[in-house]
């Protein structure tokens, strides 16, 4: 006889996925927030426990789950131990952002409601990261929501690097990341074989509270500041970014094999005998994707297949665990922290030449115009025919490159109607208006003992170009045919700009005799515009950058709002499952749907995605912090023994106290300061984006070239000083990395400059 349910079994609509999920499964999130509505009131813990029927096992998962639901925002404990709604009591929960000045802001879990202030006073107890609970109280002088704490609901940094220093027989660690404002005061027994001035990891034993700071130990010696790599090591433990694999996913992995069974090609489209080929940049070692297409009457068909990593990464596992805790895999460089371990990322899950691979294929009819009739999903098997860079297939199509048109010639014919496909994409991109920024990306060149040797850019040329409109294709269409079954996913989602910055954008583009399009509805299009009038101007980077930084930051969310810089109304990742989680939540949606089962089997529902997708979001902002900063770091090690030498620059942004500007030649970025200028008193002319000196009438404008000297360069704060050439002042002398400068040395060269000179 079968045992009789218990209330919330019947109640709950998700008790039937839970019972799949768990061996001993217990009330969902959703019912529990439901249950504590219709109680109205604080229920403790011991009162759910009895009320939901739990035996003991279950009573342990109903306590992680709660714990699991405050660390989200969701319920919150209060003073007599009684569970609440976080709705209910008029509090905002979200995550901490640390200001380098001591104060902070919570951005909240809820998209809608705006970032609230927290002033130093609750900062002190805080750390960058840490989510927590807070009422609004009112406004600030600026008009901003400003919060009092009410809560931590889970502390996020349990660990810091930074340089290990003494002062008055007191040890303590000064973090390099500078949104932690706290020095970490480490005990004498707890040093370890730290020396002052090494850089080290520190592991938090305590928090910090009102009254004191946190207090740690030393775990880890990472070197000297100086040392070859260390910008790497300092990147990856400022930012907390996974290292090691989890023993569990050690075990997982050790059952894969090296090739594909023949057992898990069956059931699945054989797509061997098409001459699929991956492009890539020349150092890439995993391959996500495979591209072939073939003409038609009425166009082409395109294939994009994709690596079937979902067929591995089975949902709820240790290794789709570690994946989802990753959310992306981290490029330094020759250096990458993969999502996967290697034995997939760089073996079974690789569309690498030759060998034998599951996929996950979109294949799409594409018209003449370049629209997309018709796209197909399926689940395959493949077998790349080659690997090609980037620079070769330019070379076989753009240059014509006898030697490699003849190695390749079986290829040829299929990469020239890839490359006609990609015309008509192209057109179609540019016909919806969508914004094609071109800016170079710096790249670094180390030498054997991973010293900086060169920094140059680094261009997309039409290869890149070809290989991305694909991917946005499959993209598109992946984000469609979920929209059309109705299933939870994470949509990539790009806002408009906010309608302060058109102001901002009016006045900064007027300087150039640019204006922008004067439409009551900003479209795609009038950016495009822009950038179409702007190309070829000597200043045309430098606008694109500010056009780029204007805009809202891409995210992952399940409520689908388009994508702003690509004028589509629907977009998901689904090309690149390898090195993003949110593509392979995509795989996992698209085969549920191919499976033919429902929505409401879906294990995933609208609030997991919304937690996952603000998950992603932030595992993604931590990867390009992380490689920023160590990108930074090793330009200022460049510079640092480039003092005294002149550079050719031009003007990137003006400011009151001084000019940014970037270097021609070593794409590197240093700061003017108003009193390194010609002696004279100088006012912002903040709508034309110019310094003026009141006497002189001298003019530094906005994109304007100027030769400048490296004056100084502090590796603390990642921070290069220059000075016109045409200054008579002298140049600093060089600063050991990790050295800090002689206060009064420094007041006595401020005293020394001529006078007259201020903001």
């Amino acid at each position: 006889m079968p045992k009789k349910k218990r209330v919330w079994e019947r109640r709950d609509p998700e008790a039937k996925a839970e019972a799949q999920r768990y061996a001993h499964p217990v009330p969902s999130r959703t019912y529990i927030q439901q249950y504590f509505e219709e109680q109205g009131v604080p229920v403790p813990f011991d009162d759910l426990v009895e009320a939901f029927e739990l035996d003991r096992r279950e009573r342990s998962g109903l306590a992680i789950r709660l714990k699991a639901m405050v660390r989200d925002g969701q319920v919150i404990p209060n003073r007599r131990e009684g569970y609440c709604l976080v709705d209910r009591i008029a509090l905002v929960t979200g995550v901490v952002s640390a200001h380098r000045d001591g104060f902070g802001f919570v951005v909240p879990d809820q998209a809608e409601t705006d970032d609230v202030y927290l002033s130093s006073r609750y900062m002190r107890e805080l750390m960058h990261g840490d989510r927590v609970a807070v009422r609004i109280r009112g406004k600030d002088q600026r008009g901003r929501p400003e919060g009092s704490l009410v809560e931590v609901l889970e502390r996020n940094t349990s660990s810091v690097v930074g340089k290990y220093r003494q002062e008055h027989g007191v040890g303590f660690v000064v973090p390099e990341n500078p949104r932690i404002t706290h020095r970490i005061v480490v005990p004498a027994d707890a040093v370890a074989t730290a020396r002052p001035g090494q850089v080290v990891l520190a592991e938090i034993t305590a928090q910090p509270t009102r009254q004191t700071q946190p207090i740690g130990r030393v775990v880890k010696v990472l070197g000297k500041p100086n040392a070859p790599g260390i910008e790497i090591e300092i990147a990856i433990h400022a930012h907390g970014l996974p290292t090691d694999w989890p023993d569990a996913v050690e075990r997982q992995v050790r059952r894969f094999g090296k090739e594909v069974p023949a057992k898990a090609m069956r059931g699945r489209e054989d797509l061997r005998h098409l001459p699929l080929v991956t492009i890539d940049g020349a150092d890439a070692r995993d391959f996500d994707d495979a591209v072939y297409c073939e003409p038609m009457p009425s166009g082409w068909r395109l294939y994009v297949a994709i690596a079937d990593v979902a067929h591995y990464v089975e949902r709820a596992s240790a290794l789709d665990e570690e994946a989802r805790s990753r959310g992306t895999s981290v490029y330094f460089t020759r250096r990458v922290l993969p999502m996967l371990p290697e034995v997939l990322s760089n073996g079974l899950c690789s569309l690498n030449q030759k060998v034998d691979r599951l996929c996950m294929v979109c294949e799409m009819r594409v018209g003449r115009d370049g629209k997309v009739s018709r796209a197909r999903f399926f689940e395959g098997v493949m077998r790349s025919q080659a690997r090609l860079t980037y620079e070769e297939v330019g070379a076989m199509l753009f240059h014509g490159d006898a030697k490699l048109r003849r190695k390749h010639a079986q290829l040829l014919p299929h990469l020239e109607d890839l490359h006609d496909v990609f015309r008509a994409l192209l057109a179609q991109r540019r016909r919806r208006g969508a914004i094609d920024f071109d800016i170079p990306e710096a790249y670094v060149e180390l030498g054997e003992d991973r010293r900086i040797e060169s920094i140059s850019t680094y261009d997309r040329d039409d290869a890149h170009r070809m290989i991305e409109e694909c991917m946005i294709a499959a993209n598109v269409s992946a984000a469609r045919f979920l929209g059309r079954h109705k299933l939870p996913t994470l949509y990539r989602v790009h806002d408009k700009p906010a309608e302060e910055r058109f102001k901002e954008i009016n006045a900064f583009l007027a300087t150039f005799g640019v204006p922008f399009p004067q439409v009551k509805k900003i479209q795609p299009r009038h950016f495009a515009q822009v950038l179409e009038r702007i190309k070829g101007k000597s200043y045309d980077t430098l606008v694109e950058t500010v056009l780029l930084r204007s805009m809202a930051r891409a995210a992952y969310q399940p409520k689908n709002l388009g994508h702003f810089g690509l004028a589509l109304a629907q977009y998901a990742h689904f090309t690149s499952p390898i090195r993003r989680y949110p593509d392979l939540l995509v795989h996992r949606a698209i085969k549920h749907a191919l499976s033919g089962k429902k929505p409401d089997g879906f294990p995933y529902s609208h609030k997991d995605m919304d937690r996952l997708g603000q998950h992603c979001s932030m595992t993604e902002k931590r990867a390009d912090d992380a490689t920023r900063d160590a990108i930074a770091w090793l330009k200022c090690e460049f510079m640092l023994h480039k003092i005294g030498e002149a550079f050719d620059g031009v003007i990137t942004g003006v400011t009151s106290f001084g000019l940014f500007v970037q270097l021609q030649d070593v794409f590197v970025e240093g700061l003017v300061h108003v009193t390194s200028l010609e002696n004279d008193y100088y006012e912002l002319d903040a709508p034309r984006h110019r310094l003026v000196g009141a006497r002189s009438k001298k003019i530094y404008q906005l994109a304007s070239p100027l030769r400048i000297r490296v004056v100084d360069v502090d590796m603390e704060q990642r921070r290069i000083d220059f000075e016109p050439v045409e200054s008579k002042v002298r140049p600093r002398a060089k600063r050991t990395p990790g050295k800090v400068p002689n206060r009064k040395a420094r007041g006595r060269r401020r005293a020394t400059r001529p006078k007259g000179r201020r903001k």
